[in-house]
Protein backbone atom coordinates (compact mmCIF):
# COMPACT_ATOMS: atom_id res chain seq x y z
CA UNK A 1 0.00 0.00 0.00
CA UNK A 2 2.84 2.38 0.82
CA UNK A 3 4.16 1.95 -2.70
CA UNK A 4 0.84 2.80 -4.33
CA UNK A 5 -0.02 5.67 -2.01
CA UNK A 6 3.48 7.13 -2.27
CA UNK A 7 3.44 7.09 -6.06
CA UNK A 8 -0.11 8.41 -6.30
CA UNK A 9 0.20 11.21 -3.80
CA UNK A 10 3.44 12.78 -4.96
CA UNK A 11 3.76 11.93 -8.65
CA UNK A 12 4.18 14.89 -11.03
CA UNK A 13 2.08 15.58 -14.07
CA UNK A 14 4.45 15.97 -17.07
CA UNK A 15 5.08 19.60 -17.79
CA UNK A 16 4.02 20.47 -21.33
CA UNK A 17 5.54 23.67 -22.56
CA UNK A 18 5.82 25.77 -25.71
CA UNK A 19 9.22 27.21 -26.53
CA UNK A 20 7.60 30.08 -28.41
CA UNK A 21 5.59 31.51 -25.58
CA UNK A 22 7.38 32.40 -22.37
CA UNK A 23 4.18 33.33 -20.58
CA UNK A 24 2.77 29.80 -21.01
CA UNK A 25 5.87 28.38 -19.35
CA UNK A 26 5.43 30.61 -16.31
CA UNK A 27 1.73 29.72 -16.13
CA UNK A 28 2.57 26.02 -16.20
CA UNK A 29 5.09 26.48 -13.41
CA UNK A 30 2.58 28.39 -11.27
CA UNK A 31 0.03 25.61 -11.80
CA UNK A 32 2.59 23.02 -10.69
CA UNK A 33 3.27 25.02 -7.52
CA UNK A 34 -0.45 25.50 -6.88
CA UNK A 35 -1.43 21.80 -7.06
CA UNK A 36 0.45 20.57 -3.94
CA UNK A 37 -0.36 23.77 -2.10
CA UNK A 38 -4.09 23.38 -2.65
CA UNK A 39 -4.12 19.73 -1.65
CA UNK A 40 -2.09 20.43 1.46
CA UNK A 41 -4.45 23.21 2.50
CA UNK A 42 -7.40 20.84 2.16
CA UNK A 43 -5.73 18.04 4.10
CA UNK A 44 -3.94 19.73 6.97
CA UNK A 45 -6.08 22.72 7.95
CA UNK A 46 -8.80 21.46 10.28
CA UNK A 47 -12.27 22.83 10.58
CA UNK A 48 -12.00 24.72 13.85
CA UNK A 49 -15.76 24.86 14.17
CA UNK A 50 -15.92 21.03 14.24
CA UNK A 51 -13.16 20.52 16.85
CA UNK A 52 -14.64 19.59 20.20
CA UNK A 53 -12.57 19.16 23.36
CA UNK A 54 -12.62 15.47 24.46
CA UNK A 55 -14.42 14.64 27.67
CA UNK A 56 -12.53 11.42 28.43
CA UNK A 57 -9.14 10.95 30.13
CA UNK A 58 -5.97 10.16 28.22
CA UNK A 59 -5.25 6.51 27.52
CA UNK A 60 -2.00 5.38 29.17
CA UNK A 61 -1.01 3.46 26.01
CA UNK A 62 -1.94 6.28 23.61
CA UNK A 63 -4.65 4.33 21.79
CA UNK A 64 -7.13 7.20 21.43
CA UNK A 65 -6.21 7.70 17.74
CA UNK A 66 -5.22 5.27 14.96
CA UNK A 67 -1.74 6.81 14.73
CA UNK A 68 -1.25 6.47 18.47
CA UNK A 69 -2.26 2.80 18.38
CA UNK A 70 0.16 2.00 15.54
CA UNK A 71 2.98 3.93 17.20
CA UNK A 72 2.42 2.20 20.54
CA UNK A 73 2.32 -1.29 18.96
CA UNK A 74 5.53 -0.66 17.03
CA UNK A 75 7.31 0.60 20.14
CA UNK A 76 6.21 -2.41 22.17
CA UNK A 77 7.34 -4.83 19.45
CA UNK A 78 10.65 -2.99 19.05
CA UNK A 79 11.23 -3.33 22.80
CA UNK A 80 10.39 -7.04 22.61
CA UNK A 81 7.53 -6.53 25.09
CA UNK A 82 4.87 -8.67 23.43
CA UNK A 83 2.74 -8.68 26.57
CA UNK A 84 2.31 -4.92 26.24
CA UNK A 85 1.90 -5.29 22.46
CA UNK A 86 -1.11 -7.58 23.12
CA UNK A 87 -2.99 -4.63 24.64
CA UNK A 88 -3.15 -3.14 21.12
CA UNK A 89 -5.05 -6.20 19.78
CA UNK A 90 -8.81 -6.73 19.95
CA UNK A 91 -8.41 -10.26 21.29
CA UNK A 92 -11.81 -10.50 22.95
CA UNK A 93 -13.72 -10.11 19.74
CA UNK A 94 -11.26 -12.21 17.73
CA UNK A 95 -11.68 -15.55 19.49
CA UNK A 96 -12.57 -17.01 22.87
CA UNK A 97 -9.87 -19.69 22.51
CA UNK A 98 -6.88 -17.36 22.47
CA UNK A 99 -5.00 -17.78 25.72
CA UNK A 100 -1.72 -15.91 25.16
CA UNK A 101 -2.00 -12.47 23.51
CA UNK A 102 1.79 -12.17 23.40
CA UNK A 103 1.98 -15.12 21.00
CA UNK A 104 -0.57 -13.48 18.72
CA UNK A 105 1.35 -10.15 18.84
CA UNK A 106 4.57 -11.95 17.90
CA UNK A 107 2.80 -13.76 15.06
CA UNK A 108 1.39 -10.45 13.84
CA UNK A 109 4.89 -8.97 13.84
CA UNK A 110 6.13 -11.98 11.87
CA UNK A 111 3.40 -11.52 9.30
CA UNK A 112 4.15 -7.81 8.96
CA UNK A 113 7.85 -8.51 8.46
CA UNK A 114 7.09 -10.73 5.46
CA UNK A 115 5.81 -9.01 2.32
CA UNK A 116 3.66 -6.38 3.97
CA UNK A 117 2.91 -2.83 2.86
CA UNK A 118 2.29 -0.52 5.76
CA UNK A 119 1.15 3.09 5.60
CA UNK A 120 3.72 5.63 6.83
CA UNK A 121 3.00 6.82 10.34
CA UNK A 122 2.47 10.43 9.27
CA UNK A 123 -0.25 9.35 6.82
CA UNK A 124 -2.30 7.58 9.48
CA UNK A 125 -5.11 9.67 10.94
CA UNK A 126 -4.37 11.31 14.28
CA UNK A 127 -8.01 12.12 15.02
CA UNK A 128 -10.08 10.17 17.58
CA UNK A 129 -12.72 9.42 14.93
CA UNK A 130 -10.15 8.34 12.33
CA UNK A 131 -10.33 9.09 8.65
CA UNK A 132 -14.02 9.37 7.76
CA UNK A 133 -13.34 9.69 4.01
CA UNK A 134 -11.50 6.40 3.36
CA UNK A 135 -14.57 4.50 2.04
CA UNK A 136 -14.54 2.25 5.11
CA UNK A 137 -17.02 1.95 7.98
CA UNK A 138 -16.52 4.75 10.54
CA UNK A 139 -15.11 2.31 13.11
CA UNK A 140 -12.42 0.86 10.81
CA UNK A 141 -9.11 2.20 9.56
CA UNK A 142 -6.84 0.48 7.03
CA UNK A 143 -3.12 0.88 7.83
CA UNK A 144 -1.59 -1.64 5.44
CA UNK A 145 -1.82 -4.99 3.71
CA UNK A 146 0.08 -8.26 4.00
CA UNK A 147 0.48 -11.29 1.77
CA UNK A 148 0.42 -14.77 3.31
CA UNK A 149 0.48 -17.83 1.05
CA UNK A 150 -0.50 -15.64 -1.93
CA UNK A 151 -3.51 -14.36 0.02
CA UNK A 152 -3.92 -10.63 0.68
CA UNK A 153 -4.85 -9.60 4.22
CA UNK A 154 -5.94 -6.07 5.17
CA UNK A 155 -4.31 -4.69 8.30
CA UNK A 156 -7.27 -2.98 9.95
CA UNK A 157 -7.72 -0.98 13.13
CA UNK A 158 -11.03 -1.10 14.93
CA UNK A 159 -12.50 1.62 17.16
CA UNK A 160 -13.79 0.30 20.47
CA UNK A 161 -14.95 1.97 23.66
CA UNK A 162 -12.57 2.09 26.60
CA UNK A 163 -13.50 1.40 30.24
CA UNK A 164 -13.47 5.13 31.04
CA UNK A 165 -15.33 6.01 27.85
CA UNK A 166 -13.96 7.45 24.66
CA UNK A 167 -12.51 5.64 21.64
CA UNK A 168 -9.79 3.00 21.91
CA UNK A 169 -8.24 1.90 18.62
CA UNK A 170 -7.07 -1.73 18.42
CA UNK A 171 -5.97 -4.11 15.69
CA UNK A 172 -9.28 -5.37 14.35
CA UNK A 173 -10.58 -8.84 15.22
CA UNK A 174 -11.03 -9.47 11.50
CA UNK A 175 -7.27 -9.07 10.97
CA UNK A 176 -6.31 -11.08 14.06
CA UNK A 177 -8.37 -14.09 12.91
CA UNK A 178 -6.29 -14.24 9.73
CA UNK A 179 -2.88 -13.94 11.43
CA UNK A 180 -1.03 -17.26 10.92
CA UNK A 181 0.21 -18.82 14.13
CA UNK A 182 3.79 -20.06 14.51
CA UNK A 183 3.17 -23.45 12.97
CA UNK A 184 1.68 -21.95 9.80
CA UNK A 185 4.09 -19.06 9.37
CA UNK A 186 5.33 -18.72 5.74
CA UNK A 187 8.87 -19.53 4.67
CA UNK A 188 11.77 -17.32 5.60
CA UNK A 189 12.23 -14.06 3.74
CA UNK A 190 15.09 -13.38 1.33
CA UNK A 191 17.04 -11.33 3.87
CA UNK A 192 16.58 -13.98 6.58
CA UNK A 193 17.97 -16.63 4.24
CA UNK A 194 20.90 -14.42 3.31
CA UNK A 195 22.07 -13.00 6.64
CA UNK A 196 24.31 -14.97 9.00
CA UNK A 197 22.90 -15.90 12.37
CA UNK A 198 24.79 -13.35 14.49
CA UNK A 199 23.39 -10.47 12.41
CA UNK A 200 19.88 -11.80 13.02
CA UNK A 201 20.39 -12.25 16.74
CA UNK A 202 21.91 -8.85 17.47
CA UNK A 203 19.21 -6.20 17.48
CA UNK A 204 19.54 -2.42 17.07
CA UNK A 205 16.56 -0.16 17.69
CA UNK A 206 14.07 -3.04 17.70
CA UNK A 207 15.31 -4.61 14.43
CA UNK A 208 18.06 -7.14 13.67
CA UNK A 209 21.44 -5.56 12.92
CA UNK A 210 21.52 -7.30 9.57
CA UNK A 211 18.31 -5.55 8.53
CA UNK A 212 19.95 -2.16 9.13
CA UNK A 213 22.86 -3.18 6.94
CA UNK A 214 20.46 -4.58 4.36
CA UNK A 215 18.46 -1.35 4.34
CA UNK A 216 21.60 0.68 3.58
CA UNK A 217 22.61 -1.71 0.79
CA UNK A 218 19.09 -1.59 -0.66
CA UNK A 219 19.18 2.24 -0.58
CA UNK A 220 22.51 2.24 -2.44
CA UNK A 221 21.27 -0.32 -4.96
CA UNK A 222 18.01 1.62 -5.47
CA UNK A 223 19.90 4.83 -6.22
CA UNK A 224 22.30 3.11 -8.64
CA UNK A 225 19.40 1.39 -10.38
CA UNK A 226 17.49 4.69 -10.61
CA UNK A 227 20.61 6.40 -11.97
CA UNK A 228 20.99 3.71 -14.63
CA UNK A 229 17.33 3.94 -15.66
CA UNK A 230 17.29 7.75 -15.92
CA UNK A 231 20.64 7.87 -17.76
CA UNK A 232 19.45 5.26 -20.22
CA UNK A 233 16.22 7.14 -20.83
CA UNK A 234 18.11 10.39 -21.46
CA UNK A 235 20.42 8.68 -23.95
CA UNK A 236 17.47 7.02 -25.67
CA UNK A 237 15.54 10.28 -25.92
CA UNK A 238 18.63 12.11 -27.24
CA UNK A 239 19.13 9.42 -29.86
CA UNK A 240 15.51 9.42 -31.01
CA UNK A 241 14.86 13.17 -30.76
CA UNK A 242 17.98 15.03 -31.85
CA UNK A 243 16.48 18.37 -30.90
CA UNK A 244 17.04 17.51 -27.24
CA UNK A 245 20.77 18.12 -27.73
CA UNK A 246 20.15 21.85 -28.16
CA UNK A 247 19.03 24.47 -25.69
CA UNK A 248 16.49 25.04 -24.25
CA UNK A 249 15.13 21.50 -24.74
CA UNK A 250 18.24 19.95 -23.22
CA UNK A 251 17.90 22.27 -20.22
CA UNK A 252 14.40 20.96 -19.52
CA UNK A 253 15.49 17.34 -19.78
CA UNK A 254 18.45 18.00 -17.51
CA UNK A 255 16.11 19.67 -14.99
CA UNK A 256 13.99 16.50 -14.83
CA UNK A 257 16.89 14.02 -14.57
CA UNK A 258 18.03 14.42 -10.92
CA UNK A 259 14.54 14.84 -9.35
CA UNK A 260 13.20 11.81 -11.20
CA UNK A 261 16.28 9.84 -10.16
CA UNK A 262 15.69 10.67 -6.48
CA UNK A 263 11.97 9.99 -6.73
CA UNK A 264 12.53 6.67 -8.47
CA UNK A 265 15.19 5.70 -5.93
CA UNK A 266 12.73 6.35 -3.08
CA UNK A 267 10.07 4.20 -4.78
CA UNK A 268 12.57 1.39 -5.39
CA UNK A 269 13.73 1.55 -1.77
CA UNK A 270 10.16 1.14 -0.53
CA UNK A 271 9.38 -1.66 -2.98
CA UNK A 272 12.59 -3.65 -2.49
CA UNK A 273 12.50 -3.38 1.31
CA UNK A 274 8.99 -4.83 1.27
CA UNK A 275 9.80 -7.64 -1.16
CA UNK A 276 13.04 -8.67 0.60
CA UNK A 277 11.39 -8.84 4.02
CA UNK A 278 13.02 -5.99 5.93
CA UNK A 279 11.53 -5.70 9.42
CA UNK A 280 8.41 -3.55 9.38
CA UNK A 281 9.71 -1.76 12.49
CA UNK A 282 12.72 -0.58 10.51
CA UNK A 283 10.60 0.20 7.45
CA UNK A 284 8.36 2.38 9.59
CA UNK A 285 11.41 4.26 10.85
CA UNK A 286 12.46 4.92 7.24
CA UNK A 287 8.94 5.67 5.97
CA UNK A 288 9.08 9.37 6.82
CA UNK A 289 12.55 9.59 5.26
CA UNK A 290 11.35 8.14 1.96
CA UNK A 291 8.42 10.56 1.91
CA UNK A 292 10.78 13.48 2.60
CA UNK A 293 13.07 12.33 -0.22
CA UNK A 294 10.06 12.25 -2.54
CA UNK A 295 9.06 15.75 -1.44
CA UNK A 296 12.59 17.01 -1.96
CA UNK A 297 12.59 15.48 -5.44
CA UNK A 298 9.36 17.32 -6.31
CA UNK A 299 10.64 20.61 -4.89
CA UNK A 300 13.98 20.16 -6.62
CA UNK A 301 12.20 19.62 -9.92
CA UNK A 302 10.19 22.82 -9.48
CA UNK A 303 13.34 24.68 -8.40
CA UNK A 304 15.27 23.59 -11.50
CA UNK A 305 12.32 24.34 -13.77
CA UNK A 306 12.26 27.88 -12.34
CA UNK A 307 15.93 28.29 -13.32
CA UNK A 308 15.42 26.83 -16.80
CA UNK A 309 12.36 28.96 -17.55
CA UNK A 310 14.15 32.04 -16.22
CA UNK A 311 17.15 31.49 -18.48
CA UNK A 312 14.90 30.89 -21.47
CA UNK A 313 12.87 34.03 -20.70
CA UNK A 314 16.00 36.12 -20.21
CA UNK A 315 17.41 35.02 -23.56
CA UNK A 316 14.19 35.90 -25.36
CA UNK A 317 13.92 39.28 -23.61
CA UNK A 318 17.56 40.15 -24.38
CA UNK A 319 16.90 39.42 -28.05
CA UNK A 320 14.03 41.92 -27.87
CA UNK A 321 16.10 44.43 -25.83
CA UNK A 322 13.41 44.34 -23.12
CA UNK A 323 15.49 45.06 -20.03
CA UNK A 324 12.42 45.83 -17.91
CA UNK A 325 11.03 42.37 -18.66
CA UNK A 326 14.25 40.83 -17.35
CA UNK A 327 13.69 42.61 -14.03
CA UNK A 328 10.18 41.12 -13.81
CA UNK A 329 11.45 37.62 -14.61
CA UNK A 330 14.18 37.81 -11.97
CA UNK A 331 11.68 39.02 -9.39
CA UNK A 332 9.29 36.16 -10.22
CA UNK A 333 12.15 33.65 -9.95
CA UNK A 334 13.09 34.93 -6.51
CA UNK A 335 9.46 34.86 -5.35
CA UNK A 336 8.90 31.33 -6.70
CA UNK A 337 11.99 29.99 -4.94
CA UNK A 338 11.00 31.58 -1.64
CA UNK A 339 7.54 30.01 -1.96
CA UNK A 340 9.09 26.60 -2.67
CA UNK A 341 11.32 26.84 0.43
CA UNK A 342 8.43 27.93 2.68
CA UNK A 343 5.96 25.28 1.50
CA UNK A 344 8.69 22.62 1.41
CA UNK A 345 9.53 23.33 5.06
CA UNK A 346 5.84 23.13 5.99
CA UNK A 347 5.40 19.79 4.17
CA UNK A 348 8.49 18.27 5.77
CA UNK A 349 7.55 19.41 9.28
CA UNK A 350 4.06 17.98 8.83
CA UNK A 351 5.52 14.69 7.58
CA UNK A 352 7.73 14.49 10.67
CA UNK A 353 4.63 14.84 12.83
CA UNK A 354 4.88 18.48 13.88
CA UNK A 355 1.66 20.45 14.22
CA UNK A 356 1.93 23.17 11.56
CA UNK A 357 -1.62 24.50 11.98
CA UNK A 358 -0.51 27.18 14.44
CA UNK A 359 2.36 28.13 12.19
CA UNK A 360 0.05 28.42 9.19
CA UNK A 361 -2.32 30.66 11.16
CA UNK A 362 0.59 32.87 12.26
CA UNK A 363 1.87 32.92 8.69
CA UNK A 364 -1.55 34.01 7.46
CA UNK A 365 -1.81 36.80 10.03
CA UNK A 366 1.74 37.90 9.24
CA UNK A 367 0.97 37.86 5.55
CA UNK A 368 -2.06 40.10 6.06
CA UNK A 369 -0.03 42.53 8.16
CA UNK A 370 2.75 42.52 5.58
CA UNK A 371 0.27 43.12 2.77
CA UNK A 372 -1.29 46.07 4.61
CA UNK A 373 2.12 47.58 5.28
CA UNK A 374 3.36 47.05 1.73
CA UNK A 375 0.37 48.37 -0.21
CA UNK A 376 2.44 50.91 -2.13
CA UNK A 377 5.12 48.33 -2.89
CA UNK A 378 2.54 45.91 -4.22
CA UNK A 379 0.88 48.72 -6.18
CA UNK A 380 4.19 49.66 -7.77
CA UNK A 381 4.96 46.04 -8.60
CA UNK A 382 1.55 45.60 -10.25
CA UNK A 383 2.20 48.84 -12.12
CA UNK A 384 5.52 47.52 -13.40
CA UNK A 385 3.85 44.29 -14.54
CA UNK A 386 1.23 46.40 -16.35
CA UNK A 387 3.94 48.43 -18.08
CA UNK A 388 5.68 45.25 -19.21
CA UNK A 389 2.49 43.51 -20.32
CA UNK A 390 0.85 46.42 -22.17
CA UNK A 391 4.17 48.00 -23.25
CA UNK A 392 2.90 51.59 -23.59
CA UNK A 393 6.57 52.60 -23.35
CA UNK A 394 9.96 50.99 -23.79
CA UNK A 395 13.47 51.93 -22.80
CA UNK A 396 14.65 54.66 -25.19
CA UNK A 397 11.17 56.03 -25.99
CA UNK A 398 10.51 59.75 -25.71
CA UNK A 399 7.20 60.22 -23.92
CA UNK A 400 5.12 62.61 -21.86
CA UNK A 401 3.61 61.48 -18.56
CA UNK A 402 1.42 64.10 -16.94
CA UNK A 403 3.47 67.30 -17.08
CA UNK A 404 6.81 65.49 -17.45
CA UNK A 405 8.46 64.82 -20.79
CA UNK A 406 11.64 62.85 -21.31
CA UNK A 407 13.36 59.74 -22.61
CA UNK A 408 12.76 56.46 -20.76
CA UNK A 409 16.07 55.24 -19.35
CA UNK A 410 14.97 52.44 -17.00
CA UNK A 411 11.80 50.57 -16.09
CA UNK A 412 12.45 49.03 -12.68
CA UNK A 413 10.39 46.94 -10.28
CA UNK A 414 9.38 49.99 -8.24
CA UNK A 415 9.79 53.05 -10.49
CA UNK A 416 10.56 54.32 -13.98
CA UNK A 417 13.27 56.87 -14.74
CA UNK A 418 12.94 59.62 -17.39
CA UNK A 419 15.75 61.80 -18.74
CA UNK A 420 14.25 65.22 -19.43
CA UNK A 421 15.36 67.64 -22.16
CA UNK A 422 17.17 69.59 -19.45
CA UNK A 423 19.21 66.42 -18.78
CA UNK A 424 17.72 65.87 -15.34
CA UNK A 425 16.40 62.53 -14.05
CA UNK A 426 12.76 62.25 -12.99
CA UNK A 427 11.78 59.10 -11.06
CA UNK A 428 8.08 58.18 -11.20
CA UNK A 429 6.63 55.27 -9.11
CA UNK A 430 5.21 52.63 -11.43
CA UNK A 431 1.85 52.71 -9.66
CA UNK A 432 1.45 56.40 -10.53
CA UNK A 433 3.09 55.97 -13.93
CA UNK A 434 0.69 53.26 -15.14
CA UNK A 435 -2.39 55.16 -13.92
CA UNK A 436 -1.58 58.43 -15.74
CA UNK A 437 -2.12 59.45 -19.32
CA UNK A 438 0.96 58.42 -21.28
CA UNK A 439 1.81 60.07 -24.61
CA UNK A 440 4.51 58.13 -26.45
CA UNK A 441 6.20 60.07 -29.25
CA UNK A 442 8.42 57.17 -30.29
CA UNK A 443 5.60 55.32 -32.07
CA UNK A 444 4.70 58.31 -34.26
CA UNK A 445 4.83 57.36 -37.95
CA UNK A 446 4.62 60.96 -39.37
CA UNK A 447 4.71 64.58 -38.26
CA UNK A 448 2.00 67.19 -38.62
CA UNK A 449 2.89 70.31 -40.66
CA UNK A 450 0.24 72.92 -39.89
CA UNK A 451 1.48 76.54 -40.08
CA UNK A 452 -0.99 79.48 -40.30
CA UNK A 453 0.17 82.35 -42.59
CA UNK A 454 -1.10 85.91 -41.94
CA UNK A 455 -1.37 88.09 -45.10
CA UNK A 456 -1.73 91.85 -45.17
CA UNK A 457 -5.15 93.43 -45.62
CA UNK A 458 -4.15 95.20 -48.83
CA UNK A 459 -3.42 91.87 -50.56
CA UNK A 460 -5.80 91.62 -53.51
CA UNK A 461 -7.83 88.49 -54.33
CA UNK A 462 -5.76 87.69 -57.45
CA UNK A 463 -2.64 87.93 -55.35
CA UNK A 464 -4.18 85.62 -52.71
CA UNK A 465 -5.01 83.06 -55.40
CA UNK A 466 -1.44 83.27 -56.73
CA UNK A 467 -0.07 82.65 -53.24
CA UNK A 468 -2.42 79.69 -52.73
CA UNK A 469 -1.35 78.12 -56.05
CA UNK A 470 2.31 78.55 -55.19
CA UNK A 471 1.89 76.99 -51.76
CA UNK A 472 -0.07 74.03 -53.13
CA UNK A 473 2.57 73.43 -55.77
CA UNK A 474 5.23 73.48 -53.08
CA UNK A 475 3.45 70.77 -51.08
CA UNK A 476 2.63 68.57 -54.07
CA UNK A 477 6.18 68.76 -55.41
CA UNK A 478 7.87 67.71 -52.17
CA UNK A 479 8.49 63.89 -51.98
CA UNK A 480 8.12 63.78 -48.19
CA UNK A 481 4.65 65.35 -48.04
CA UNK A 482 1.54 63.18 -47.87
CA UNK A 483 -0.44 64.17 -50.97
CA UNK A 484 -3.77 62.84 -49.69
CA UNK A 485 -3.79 65.03 -46.61
CA UNK A 486 -2.12 68.18 -48.07
CA UNK A 487 -4.30 71.30 -48.41
CA UNK A 488 -3.91 75.10 -48.34
CA UNK A 489 -7.01 77.28 -47.75
CA UNK A 490 -7.98 80.84 -46.91
CA UNK A 491 -9.74 80.12 -43.62
CA UNK A 492 -10.37 83.40 -41.83
CA UNK A 493 -10.48 87.22 -42.15
CA UNK A 494 -9.55 88.67 -38.80
CA UNK A 495 -9.31 92.26 -37.58
CA UNK A 496 -5.65 92.53 -38.51
CA UNK A 497 -4.86 89.87 -41.16
CA UNK A 498 -6.00 87.38 -43.76
CA UNK A 499 -5.24 83.84 -42.55
CA UNK A 500 -4.09 80.98 -44.76
CA UNK A 501 -3.98 77.53 -43.15
CA UNK A 502 -1.53 74.91 -44.40
CA UNK A 503 -2.32 71.31 -43.38
CA UNK A 504 -0.22 68.27 -44.32
CA UNK A 505 1.84 65.39 -42.91
CA UNK A 506 5.58 64.98 -43.27
CA UNK A 507 6.28 61.33 -44.12
CA UNK A 508 9.09 60.55 -41.70
CA UNK A 509 9.44 59.35 -38.13
CA UNK A 510 12.83 60.94 -37.58
CA UNK A 511 12.58 64.11 -35.53
CA UNK A 512 15.67 65.81 -36.98
CA UNK A 513 14.67 64.99 -40.55
CA UNK A 514 11.21 66.48 -40.10
CA UNK A 515 12.78 69.67 -38.71
CA UNK A 516 14.90 69.96 -41.84
CA UNK A 517 11.90 69.39 -44.11
CA UNK A 518 9.79 71.95 -42.23
CA UNK A 519 12.57 74.48 -42.46
CA UNK A 520 12.79 74.13 -46.24
CA UNK A 521 9.02 74.32 -46.68
CA UNK A 522 8.71 77.43 -44.52
CA UNK A 523 11.45 79.24 -46.40
CA UNK A 524 9.79 78.40 -49.73
CA UNK A 525 6.42 79.58 -48.45
CA UNK A 526 7.89 82.84 -47.13
CA UNK A 527 9.32 83.51 -50.58
CA UNK A 528 5.95 82.80 -52.22
CA UNK A 529 4.08 85.15 -49.86
CA UNK A 530 6.59 87.97 -50.42
CA UNK A 531 6.80 87.59 -54.24
CA UNK A 532 3.22 86.65 -55.14
CA UNK A 533 1.50 88.87 -52.55
CA UNK A 534 2.10 91.89 -50.36
CA UNK A 535 3.97 90.08 -47.60
CA UNK A 536 3.04 89.06 -44.07
CA UNK A 537 0.78 91.13 -41.82
CA UNK A 538 2.53 92.72 -38.87
CA UNK A 539 0.63 94.16 -35.90
CA UNK A 540 1.36 97.89 -35.30
CA UNK A 541 0.25 100.39 -32.68
CA UNK A 542 -1.10 103.92 -33.34
CA UNK A 543 -1.28 106.77 -30.81
CA UNK A 544 -4.45 108.87 -31.23
CA UNK A 545 -4.68 112.27 -29.47
CA UNK A 546 -8.15 113.84 -29.10
CA UNK A 547 -8.70 117.35 -30.46
CA UNK A 548 -9.91 118.71 -27.14
CA UNK A 549 -6.43 118.09 -25.67
CA UNK A 550 -7.70 115.93 -22.83
CA UNK A 551 -4.60 113.84 -23.22
CA UNK A 552 -6.48 110.54 -23.56
CA UNK A 553 -4.27 107.94 -25.29
CA UNK A 554 -5.88 105.26 -27.35
CA UNK A 555 -3.96 102.32 -28.69
CA UNK A 556 -5.19 100.57 -31.74
CA UNK A 557 -3.72 97.58 -33.53
CA UNK A 558 -3.83 97.70 -37.31
CA UNK A 559 -2.06 95.88 -40.07
CA UNK A 560 0.84 97.56 -41.84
Amino acid sequence: MLYHMFSARYCLTPLRYSLRYTSILWLALLLLCAIPTASYAQETVPDTAAVVAPEWPEDSLGRRTPRGAVTGFIKAVADGDYTRAAFFLNLEAASDTIQDGGVVAQALQRMLDQRSKTVPRSWISNEPDGDLEDNLPPNLERVGTATVNEEHIDILLEKTEGPAGGPIWLVAAETIRRVPLQETVPDETVIEKTLPGFLEENRWGGAPAGHWLGMLLIALAAYLLAWGITSGLILLISYIWRRTRDEPTFGFIRAFSLPIRLYLAALLLVYLSQRLGISFVLRQRFSELTIIVGLIAVLLLLWRLVDVITKFSQRRLVERSNMAGISIVLFLRRGAKIALVVFGAIFILDTLGFDVTTGLAALGIGGIALALGAQKTVENFVGSVTLIADQPIRVGDFCKVGDTSGTVEQIGMRSTRLRTTERTIVTIPNGDFSSQKIENFAHRDRFLFNPVLRLRYDTTPPQIQAVLRSLRETLSAHPKIDKDSARVRLTEITADALKLEVFSYVLTNDFNEQLEIKEGLLLTMMDAVNTKGKGFALPIQQLVVSKDGAGMDQKKETSA
